[in-house]
């Protein structure tokens, strides 16, 4: 029988090959899935030493901070770009010449945002904290099983909460933060997986469906933001513009239509896991 380890230190380990590994795919710069999957090993460390016993005199929570925000404007034009080419199904040929011209701004943009991750990703302070993690001493501050399912309570008490609170027709900023809830919840019920079962599997994976509705509304109001602050040189970029933002309006109305049912299922995964 294989067993699983499940230490922080372990956790950590699994993180750090991730960091390795999409660093090296980040900088080729050819699949953009490179700097997404690096943020998402950054997310999960921080995780998992929130969830820990650790002496953080260096200020590694600090310098994972820091990481996550130099790759950030570089993914955020990723998914707005890749939003963008995504919408042009019946556009004519004249059309797209107007898409091109009216996405300039964007790529030039991206452009500068791609610089400043490369030279995060080869530079020294980056270099420091991959050895920092390499070496940082990080035990459990919960035992595995009902320890770690522990750790569950407060990101779910916390999502809860902020629900009862949203009102009918939340904010857009209200849904954005309720998207950060949620995904607090599912990091922490990942750490609980491996020793928690089927029902903290279930919790992740309806945690992640709540994450993926909201952040499609999110991008949704960020690209409409963007769109509408592009400029548009002549009617027909002004005609592409009014078009994206059509579908960008129609993104946002989908997924409020959705997120509520989705937190449903979270409470009554959380419900059965917790009781």
């Amino acid at each position: 029988m294989t067993v699983v380890d499940t230490s922080p230190r372990a956790w950590i380990a699994e993180q750090l090959d991730e960091l390795h590994v999409h660093g090296e795919v980040a900088l080729e710069g050819a699949d953009p899935e490179g700097v997404h999957q690096l943020r998402v090993a950054v997310r999960r460390i921080r995780a998992v030493l929130k969830a820990s016993r650790f002496d953080d005199g260096g200020g590694l929570l600090t310098e994972l901070r820091w990481f996550f925000g130099e790759l950030g404007p570089l993914r955020d034009l990723d998914v707005l770009l890749m939003r963008f080419h995504g919408d042009t199904d019946g556009f004519s040929p004249e059309e797209m010449v107007a898409f091109e011209r009216l996405l300039k701004g964007l790529r030039a943009e991206r452009g500068v945002a791609r610089r400043k991750a490369t030279r995060a990703l080869r530079g020294e302070r980056y270099q420091r904290l991959l050895e920092t993690l390499a070496v940082t001493d990080v035990s459990p501050r919960a035992e595995a099983g009902n320890g770690l399912l522990a750790e569950i309570v407060k990101p779910f008490r916390k999502l809860r909460k902020a629900v009862d609170e949203s009102g009918p027709d939340p904010a857009d900023e209200v849904l954005h933060a309720l998207r950060i809830r949620g995904k607090k919840l599912r990091y922490a019920a990942e750490l609980a997986a491996p020793s928690g079962g089927k029902p903290v599997k279930q919790l992740v994976k309806a945690t992640k469906r709540l994450q993926d509705v909201l952040g499609e509304h999110q991008d949704a109001c960020i690209a409409e933001q963007r769109v509408r602050a592009l400029v548009a040189e002549d009617a027909a970029e002004a005609f592409i513009a009014g078009r994206l933002v059509e579908r960008e309006r129609a993104r946002q109305a989908a997924s409020r239509g959705e997120w509520y049912g989705a937190y449903q299922e979270v409470e009554r995964c959380a419900a059965e896991l917790l009781g």
